[in-house]
């Protein structure tokens, strides 16, 4: 099955050989590739929707595989028991809500050796969550799909410093990687930030606020970061 590019460099970080939870299958596309081409041995492909667990179904019966790929419907991990899986893939939802998602299953997260994460939002704090609950950024990558720039990560179980809020909002491991959207990365954020400090120009006392102060600070290094 040929893959978008997102969706390829999340399959990409699956470790070969790994039990797999793939949360918000949607159609499946991912759970049939990572066992067609023999990266999981096995896949948990569950959405808490009907309609898209139907049609993972479907393909799943078409592809002869429902012997090694397993559909379920659940919200979250929370129908994924421990050691059933090593690894889970959360893909195409906000970074707060992975947060939930993981903090909702400690039993079953506890006993993961990697999480492969592409956030939409929310990604430095989920990056913080993970620094602060025994996991760190083992890889990164950036890939454009359909006009638009997404963020993968690889984390793996264990226990390393927390980088500083700088990194955790660029991705520690794509600034050592510094792979070639990086720049066009950094610049996103920028931008982000330079509008909240435009919206506290227009008030004198905002102007006046630590707030204020911090986001111009923030901004000056990230843009020293941009200029590397």
């Amino acid at each position: 099955m040929q893959l978008d590019a997102r969706l390829r460099a999340i399959a990409n970080f699956v470790p070969r050989g790994s039990r797999v939870a793939d949360v918000g299958t949607d159609h499946g596309h991912l759970a049939l590739t990572l066992v067609q081409e023999g990266t999981a041995d096995f896949v948990i492909a569950s959405d808490k929707n009907e309609g898209p667990l139907a049609a993972a179904s479907h393909a799943v019966q078409s592809a002869g595989l429902a012997e090694q790929i397993a559909l379920r419907q659940s919200n979250g991990l929370i129908r994924i028991a421990p050691m059933e899986v090593d690894t889970v893939c959360l893909a195409g939802m906000g970074g707060a809500l992975m947060i939930e998602i993981l903090s909702a299953a400690p039993a079953t997260v506890k006993r993961l050796s990697t999480l492969v994460l592409q956030p939409q939002g929310a990604a430095m704090e989920l990056r913080w969550w993970l620094y602060q609950n025994d996991w760190y950024i083992a890889d990164e990558a950036l890939v454009e799909a359909d006009g638009r720039m997404y963020e993968i990560m690889q984390a793996k179980r264990g226990k390393k410093p927390t980088p500083n809020r700088i990194l955790l909002e660029i991705g520690p491991m794509l600034w050592k990687k510094k792979p070639p959207l990086l720049r066009r990365h950094i610049e996103v954020l920028l931008l982000g930030k330079q509008r909240a400090l435009a919206g506290m120009q227009k008030s004198e006392t905002a102007q006046k606020s630590r707030k204020y102060a911090e986001t111009k600070a923030y901004i000056e290094k990230l843009e020293a970061y941009r200029a590397w």
